[in-house]
């Protein structure tokens, strides 16, 4: 008996560690761009912002909610490429400042507040236009795919690294980009905080910078390991630029948290 002990040991300590390292490979993930062919998916963002801002020694401040609901259907997903035609299907707005709320409703426009008649007409042009793009397996833009105003892709599709991951690893994201004529800077570090099955989760640190912006991000983010998209992350941001109007530098400063969901 003790020498059938004795020779089943060495196989048993083989067993247990065969069984670790399979326990060990769940804990590792490499994440690629391949979200489900001919499914359609439904982006819908809610950011809750503040915006102060000091004019002669005097603080104006502004709140605003806007959310936004954007789909996009999988017309191809190779292990090379995804297409997609992706619309923005309607905007929600509502701004207060010095005791007067505006509202916008692109599904009731006759509920619009007259003073947001302006901005509101450049949203407007960007609805329910359907737009063609193409991603690689990483997340990045294929080719002549256009930049769409207000898009919100890119709050589901990010740009993934090509190495294996697991807890504790970080990857950088950095792209510089034209909006509104300003180039801005975008400098993101994604570190993996848990690995199942069922999601990816990540903590987030950033920074903006342009000629006339400075600011941090942080926050989370849950990615699909078998699509690659984000399903939901929440994100806070500390933004400070100057405006120049009518000959005055005006110093602002902008707080607030965007939230997403994917379905």
């Amino acid at each position: 008996m003790k020498k059938t002990i004795r020779s089943l040991t060495p196989i048993l300590l083989v067993l247990v560690s065969l069984a670790m390292l399979s326990f060990m490979a769940k804990d590792t993930v490499t994440l690629r761009l391949k979200p489900q062919e001919g499914k359609t998916y439904t982006i819908n963002t809610k950011s809750n912002m503040m915006m102060t801002m000091k004019v002669q020694g005097q603080s104006m401040t502004q709140s605003q909610i806007m959310e936004m609901r954007q789909t996009f259907t999988v017309q191809s997903a190779t292990d090379a490429q995804s297409v997609m035609v992706t619309e923005i299907e309607a905007v929600k707005m509502s701004a207060s400042q010095m005791g007067m709320t505006f509202e916008y409703d692109s599904e009731h426009p006759e509920k619009t507040s007259p003073m947001l008649a302006g901005q509101t007409k450049e949203m407007e042009k960007v609805l329910k236009k359907p737009a063609t793009v193409t991603y690689d397996a990483l997340g990045h833009l294929v080719g002549d795919s256009v930049t769409l105003e207000m898009n919100q892709l890119g709050s589901v599709i990010s740009q993934l690294p090509e190495q294996e991951l697991s807890v504790g690893s970080k990857w950088d994201f950095n792209k510089v980009q034209n909006v509104n004529g300003t180039m801005v800077s975008m400098n993101m570090e994604y570190t993996v905080t848990n690995i199942s099955k069922k999601s990816i989760e990540l903590s987030v640190n950033g920074s903006t910078e342009s000629k006339d912006v400075t600011g941090t991000h942080n926050g989370t983010v849950s990615i699909d390991p078998k699509t690659g998209l984000v399903t939901s992350s929440n994100i806070k941001m500390n933004l400070s630029m100057t405006v120049n109007e009518q000959g005055l530098s005006i110093p602002v400063t902008m707080t607030g948290t965007t939230t997403t969901t994917l379905k």
